[in-house]
């Protein structure tokens, strides 16, 4: 290699090493400034550490517990079905959220304005229909992830003590995403919501000395119209999301203090 070429890779090399410095430079002062505002360094290690006690409070897999040649996990995906509810759940409150911008909970016309405006998303607003299907099949995936969640805490016996209070709270947890589902499946006030607002009446009827209190309050009657599809959107929008988050959080509080638990 002659003398020029190698004075010109070395100069190369020194510039790039340079800009690389000042780029670092360039970071580390933006990082300071920020930091004496928004204190980021203490959050990012408040983030790390976070994300290594979650890895600690993960159960052993049984290859690794027993040291096993044979590297399958047969049963540790069962243990993120939580978070993937909760984030199942995310994503049904951001597009359902989004949704809100274009329906209009009313019965008036025929067909009803509800059913015109989810006619509208579906149809004419631009990626309507990608938007109503996330809403739709995040909730679904959401109450089957739920309801599998449930399943293997109670097949592993993750519910026994010190964990029963946080076993009810998921029974609570599921009873309200079912709930979740049948006021938003009125929402379109279409035939199939129609007819399964008149079988909530019906069912609401048959509880004893406090049906008919049930079905006024729940339904405004014990026929279908305005007052069912404005309770409903009530219950969706306004009043479940806030409740359901409370509770989320509250669930996953307090399987942060215990850990998660191992098969028994």
């Amino acid at each position: 290699m002659s003398l020029e070429r190698k004075d010109e890779m070395d100069h190369g090399a020194w510039m790039k090493e340079k800009d690389l410095t000042a780029v670092e430079q360039t970071y580390l002062t933006v990082l300071i400034w920020l930091d004496q505002r928004l204190r980021l360094v203490d959050y990012l290690e408040l983030l790390e550490n976070l994300y290594y006690k979650v890895n600690l409070q993960m159960p052993k897999s049984h290859t690794e517990q027993y040291n096993l040649d044979n590297k399958f996990w047969y049963w540790y995906p069962l243990y993120a079905l939580g978070s993937f509810s909760t984030l199942a759940y995310v994503a049904a409150a951001i597009s359902g959220a989004l949704l809100g911008f274009y329906y209009a909970p009313a019965t008036t016309g025929d067909p009803s304005t509800a059913y015109n405006s989810i006619v509208f998303i579906m149809q004419d607003l631009n990626f309507g229909f990608m938007l109503r299907s996330i809403h739709r099949w995040s909730a679904q995936i959401m109450v089957a992830a739920v309801f599998l969640h449930m399943l293997r805490v109670y097949f592993t016996g993750a519910y026994k003590e010190p964990r029963e209070l946080n076993w009810i709270i998921g029974i609570i947890l599921i009873s309200l995403t079912l709930v979740f589902g049948y006021t938003g499946y009125l929402l379109p006030w279409d035939q199939l919501a129609f007819w399964a607002g008149q079988i909530g009446v019906e069912m609401a009827l048959s509880i004893p000395i406090v049906g008919e209190w049930a079905a006024q309050l729940l339904f405004g009657g014990f026929t279908l119209g305005q007052a069912t599809l404005q309770r409903m959107y009530i219950l969706h929008v306004f009043l479940l999301p806030f409740v359901v988050t409370a509770v989320i959080a509250l669930h996953i509080g307090i399987v942060w203090m215990q850990g998660i638990a191992e098969p028994h």
